[in-house]
Parts: structure tokens; C-alpha cells; sequence
């Protein structure tokens, strides 16, 4: 079995697509949008979205909720926590060797939690 993808939810479609288009600018992500309430970012065998909710509620994000992205190094964890807070993103654990892997946690704008890992 495989994760095939992963939707978080948003209040501010192009808040959230302004967020992920520059996190993930040059990581041969393929953005595809079929509608006005949902974003993909594609990768080889998986995708990640974000959605504003179908039942129209107000987006939350769930207590214990992450998502873990391997994007290579620790050098591009690294540059990708840096640049997410700079993105309005908040610190929920800087850059740092955890376990087997060296990881940084950030929220973005709506308050997802990701985990950035080599």
C-alpha cells in the first residue's frame, strides 16, 4: 500500500495557492487546479491538495494532524523552513536531527502542520 494523497483545508484559496506555488517552486511539483475550491500539487505518484471544504464550513485543522513531505537533504529542509516562514508560515520546530531524521515543522497560513524531513 501507498499514500496515493493528502487534502488540507483553507479559507483563502489564493492565500494558500500563493504559499504552496513558492514552497514548492523548482521541486518538479505539477500544479493542476480543476476548480475554484481545490488545488493539486502533483509529484510522481502522489499528489497534495488544498481544498476549501465541500460542505462549506470554515476550514480547521485537525490537533495531531501533520504532513510529512521528504524533500532530500537537510540543506533543503532546512532552506524550505526558512522559506515558508517567510511565506507568513509559523515555527513549530526548527531544523534539527530527530530520530533517524533530520526535520523542521512548520504551520502554514491556515494553521496545517507540516513536517519538512531529509
Amino acid at each position: 500500500m501507498k499514500m496515493n494523497y493528502f487534502v488540507v483545508g483553507t479559507n483563502d484559496m489564493d492565500a494558500s495557492k500563493g504559499f504552496y506555488n513558492a514552497l514548492f517552486e523548482g521541486i518538479g511539483l505539477h500544479v493542476i487546479s480543476p476548480s475554484d475550491r481545490m488545488t493539486y500539487w502533483m509529484g510522481e505518484g502522489f499528489a497534495f491538495a488544498s481544498a476549501i471544504p465541500f460542505d462549506t464550513q470554515p476550514a480547521t485543522n485537525g490537533n495531531g494532524t501533520m504532513v510529512g513531505f521528504c524533500v532530500g537533504d537537510k540543506a533543503e529542509v532546512t532552506r524550505m523552513h526558512q522559506l515558508a516562514l517567510s511565506l507568513g508560515g509559523t515555527c513549530e520546530g526548527e531544523p534539527n536531527q530527530r530520530g533517524p531524521k533530520f526535520s523542521a515543522y512548520v504551520r502554514d497560513l491556515d494553521g496545517n502542520k507540516l513536517c519538512l524531513s531529509d
